[in-house]
C-alpha cells in the first residue's frame, strides 16, 4: 500500500490545491479599531499602495480597498467560491441583487455560473476594539456541463453548520458527512451537491498532545490537508510545522497528532472533474476561446450591471448578520 504522505509542501498566497478545486487563500488580518466609516482607524498614505494593498503592514492589509479593506466589485465565471469567515465580518453585494453581511463562523456559497459580479468588503464594526478578520476563500470547479447555469447566492449560517467533538478534535464540516453528520447542501448545482463525488471542508483543531483519526474513503478522491496555525502536528512519524500542506493517500486511515498547542488544519478533497482548466484572473473555463468569450461578453454586458451605488459598497453599521436573496427574501440573523 503507498504511504500516507504523498508531499509536503509549503504554503504560499494562495494556497496549492488539487482536482476539482482552483484555489485557496487564508486571511489573517490584525485590523485596529475602526473609524466609524468602517475603515481602520490609521493613516492609509502611509506606505501602502492603496487599491493593490497585499503586503502585510502593521499585521494587516487594504487589499483591492482604498478606504475599507476588501475586494471591490469585479466578475467571476465558471465556477464557485465559498467564503468561511472565522472572525471578523465580510460584507457581499452581487449583480443579482443579493446582500449580506455574514461572519464569526458563517460560510458563504457563490456559484458563478454563467456570470455575475460580487464585492467582498471587511467592514471594520468595532470602534473600541481591534477587529480580526480571519477567512478561507475557496474556489470550486464547474465541470464544463454547469459552467453557464444561472448564478447562485447561499447563506451557511454557523448555527446549521455541524461542529462535531470526536474526541480530543472538533470538525467543522462545511462541506461533506463525517460520523453520520452531514454538512449544509451546498449550492444545487455544484460538484458537491453529488455525493459521489465525495467533497469534504472540514476545519480541525485539535487539542494540544491531542490526536484525531481522519477516516479513509474507498472512492477516487485527491485529499489535501493545510496546517496553518499551531506548534507541530505529526502525521506517520513525520513532524510538520505550520504553514504547510499535506498531499495525504485518501485510501489509508491518517492519524493526526498536535503538539503542545491546538493544532488548526483545513481539509480540501473531492472527486477529481479531470476536465481541461482554462483560467484567467476571475474566468475559469475548458478552452483559451471560452476564455476569450468571457471577457468579450463582460465587456458588452458587464454580467447584469452593477445595482449598488459603490464598487466597494457596504452595508450600514448597524446591521447585524443577515442575507438578501436575489428574489427579496431577507434573512436577519
Amino acid at each position: 500500500m503507498k504511504a500516507a504522505i504523498r508531499q509536503i509542501f509549503e504554503l504560499g498566497f494562495p494556497w496549492q490545491t488539487q482536482d476539482p478545486f482552483l484555489f485557496c487563500v487564508y486571511h489573517l488580518d490584525h485590523y485596529p479599531k475602526g473609524n466609524g466609516q468602517l475603515g481602520p482607524d490609521a493613516a492609509l498614505l502611509k506606505g501602502r499602495n492603496l487599491g493593490n494593498d497585499f503586503t502585510k503592514k502593521e499585521g494587516w492589509r487594504m487589499y483591492h480597498g482604498s478606504a475599507i479593506p476588501g475586494f471591490p466589485c469585479h466578475p467571476h465565471r465558471g465556477f464557485e467560491t465559498i467564503t468561511a469567515v472565522n472572525k471578523g465580518y465580510c460584507d457581499h453585494s452581487d449583480s443579482l441583487g443579493a446582500a449580506g453581511r455574514f461572519g464569526e463562523g458563517d460560510v458563504q456559497w457563490m456559484t458563478a455560473g454563467r456570470g455575475v459580479q460580487h464585492s467582498e468588503m471587511f467592514p471594520l464594526i468595532h470602534e473600541h476594539k481591534d477587529n480580526t478578520l480571519e477567512l478561507f476563500q475557496i474556489w470550486l470547479n464547474l465541470p464544463k456541463q454547469a459552467k453557464f447555469v444561472e448564478p447562485h447566492f447561499k447563506m451557511l449560517w454557523h448555527e446549521d453548520i455541524p461542529l462535531v467533538t470526536k474526541g480530543q478534535a472538533r470538525v467543522k464540516i462545511i462541506a461533506g458527512n463525517y460520523g453520520g453528520y452531514q454538512g449544509v447542501a451546498p449550492a444545487p448545482n455544484s460538484w458537491a451537491a453529488q455525493p459521489k463525488n465525495n467533497v469534504a471542508i472540514w476545519n480541525i483543531k485539535i487539542a494540544p498532545y491531542g490526536k484525531f483519526l481522519l477516516p479513509k474513503t474507498d472512492m477516487e478522491v485527491d485529499r489535501t490537508l493545510y496546517f496553518y496555525e499551531g506548534s507541530h502536528i505529526e502525521i506517520a512519524d513525520e513532524p510538520i510545522v505550520p504553514n504547510h500542506g499535506i498531499d495525504l493517500n485518501a485510501a489509508m486511515d491518517t492519524e493526526i497528532r498536535a503538539g503542545e498547542t491546538e493544532a488548526h488544519i483545513l481539509l480540501l478533497q473531492g472527486r477529481p472533474i479531470k476536465e481541461p482548466v482554462a483560467k484567467y484572473g476571475p474566468f475559469v473555463m475548458n478552452t483559451e476561446l471560452e476564455i476569450q468569450q468571457a471577457m468579450d461578453e463582460y465587456k458588452l454586458t458587464q454580467f447584469g450591471g452593477w445595482p449598488w451605488p459603490y464598487p466597494d459598497n457596504v452595508h450600514q453599521k448597524e446591521k447585524g448578520r443577515f442575507a438578501k436573496y436575489p428574489d427579496g427574501t431577507v434573512v436577519v440573523k
